[in-house]
């Protein structure tokens, strides 16, 4: 697919008699943030080691930066970085060393390696414990330390397991900042994470894996408002408004103390655009207007039918 960095078509897995991945269509566009999200043994873990070429799928075609991920895996290989549920560094070594490790292990020469070293430090904002043992790190700096040693080899499509479980609410939000830089300069990522908060803030779309089966996919507000319960509320400066408003919107909900108006809607431009006509062709003034949609836990839940508002 044209613009896809990464695409599925049919992909099946199973073990035994047990179907982990049934009919899974992925399409992810360059430089974008792609989540997916579903409950554990959804088949999430799978996905990402199919793609990743750690395992072979039963049926169906899936593509990374344009290479089969069957028949080219060194190719897929050459262009992915993947970062776990828990950091891979070496306690033993300083974070520099760690970091050097790695430009080894990729054949750069001497000099780009330390070159490459201190960039990444600078920009993870590790360089002055660049030469402390990691094992002495906090949990925020070994995720930091991990995601660099991941961009030692310039990837250009990153999967991302969960990259902030276990880090407290500022370590999460700088690791999400730096997630929002690598996509700024054209990287593609491909999320899996059990907050849902962290899907909401950074993803361009979200798939939600189900027994197997993706059961839904498109934005975050996209999502929200495939679940009952949106609705627009509209307030008024007068009583005589509201009341008027209410006999024109059939199935709208009054709050006489507030003077506001709950009209269930699914909150789009259309709709929207739509409601404010009839409003105006009555001539009812509106004061304020709001939209308000379940959020991802919501989504998540009725989807899945999961009783933990969670997405591992």
């Amino acid at each position: 697919m044209n613009g896809s960095a990464i695409a599925a078509s049919g992909l099946r897995k199973a073990y035994k008699d047990k179907i982990v991945l049934d009919g899974i269509d992925l399409n992810v566009k360059t430089g974008t943030i792609f989540a997916l999200l579903g409950p554990n043994g959804a088949g999430k873990t799978t996905t990402v080691n199919v793609l990743t070429t750690l395992l072979a799928p039963d049926g169906g075609q899936a593509s990374v930066a344009g290479h089969d991920v069957v028949t080219e895996t060194k190719a897929v290989r050459a262009a992915i970085g993947v970062t776990g549920q828990f950091a891979s560094v070496d306690e033993l070594l300083t974070g520099r060393e760690n970091l050097q490790m790695m430009a080894d292990l990729l054949h750069l020469p001497k000099a780009d390696g330390k070159r490459i070293t201190d960039r990444l430090l600078e920009r993870f904002d590790l360089a002055e414990a660049a030469g402390k043992m990691a094992a002495s790190y906090s949990g925020g700096m070994r995720r930091k330390l991990d995601l660099a040693m991941t961009l030692v080899g310039n990837p250009r499509i990153i999967f991302l397991d969960e990259p902030t479980t276990g880090l407290d609410p500022r370590s999460r939000r700088t690791m999400w900042q730096i997630i929002r830089e690598l996509v700024a300069d054209g990287t593609t990522i491909f999320l899996t994470t059990q907050y849902l908060e962290e899907a909401d803030e950074l993803a361009d779309r979200i798939a939600v894996l189900d027994q197997g089966r993706l059961v839904a996919e498109g934005t975050a507000d996209e999502l929200k408002r495939q679940i009952p319960g949106s609705h627009v509320r509209l307030r008024f400066a007068a009583r005589h408004e509201l009341d008027a408003a209410a006999r024109v919107l059939p199935g709208s909900t009054s709050d006489e103390e507030e003077l506001a108006l709950r009209v269930p809607g699914d909150g789009g431009v259309k709709s929207l655009r739509a409601l404010l006509d009839l409003l105006d062709a009555h001539a009812i003034d509106v004061e304020e207007l709001s939209v308000h949609t379940p959020d991802l836990d919501d989504v998540f839940l009725a989807l899945t039918g999961n009783k933990e508002a969670n997405a591992r």
